[in-house]
């Protein structure tokens, strides 16, 4: 079993999101979808992040834009860095993740392409009825789901989980529990784990 926590407000997320589907689909193997807030574990655990951010290292900020640049283009998407909006507000539509439950793969997607893809600023409530429309969510429903108490009780506890497991950042990957990966570029890794596990299993 794979269990995926990540926020759309990530780059190296979307690819792995995109990524990692055809390879569970090849082994076998279930994905639990696990939204949460990645700037709640940044305040949290990893404050780093801003500082990098506030005065990034020329050199690196460089090659970072041409790695991702790289990964997507063997993704075969679209990533726009830094979008318009940057960091964005991702809460209402991670939250729209957790109100959709098991049928969150589509909107998500469509969450990532639009903010990735289409630069369109997702905190806003105008993009994310585009959104819902264009998935077939009634968005009436989807405004109403994600105000509600529980829905924003469960993506913060999402969120507390994936520190109290090691977690710092998004995506953070486990393999059966309590093997963790962090980021795209683990999934070969992820693969040899997930090929043990068949193994052993066998």
């Amino acid at each position: 079993m794979i269990e995926f926590f990540f926020d759309c407000s990530s780059p190296w997320t979307y690819l792995a999101f995109h990524n990692i589907q055809p390879l569970a689909k090849e082994l076998g193997a279930e994905i639990v979808w696990r939204p949460i807030l990645v700037g709640g574990i940044f305040n949290t655990v990893n404050p780093s992040v801003y500082a990098q951010r506030e005065t990034p290292v020329p050199l690196k900020a460089r090659y970072m834009k041409k790695d991702l640049s790289d990964w997507a283009r063997s993704a075969g998407l679209a990533i726009k860095m830094p979008p318009t909006v940057f960091p964005v507000n991702s809460v209402k539509a991670m939250r729209g993740c957790i109100w959709l439950g098991k049928e969150m793969v589509p909107f998500a997607t469509s969450v990532f392409e639009t903010y990735w893809g289409g630069d369109k600023d997702i905190s806003q409530d105008a993009v994310l009825a585009e959104i819902c429309k264009k998935v077939g969510i009634d968005e009436q429903k989807f405004f109403a789901g994600i105000s509600e108490q529980g829905i924003k009780d469960q993506l913060k506890a999402n969120t507390e989980e994936v520190v109290a497991r090691g977690g710092f950042g998004s995506p953070t990957i486990f393999v059966n529990k309590i093997d963790m990966y962090f980021g795209n570029d683990r999934l070969p890794l992820i693969r040899e784990a997930l090929l043990r596990s068949k193994a052993s299993a066998a």
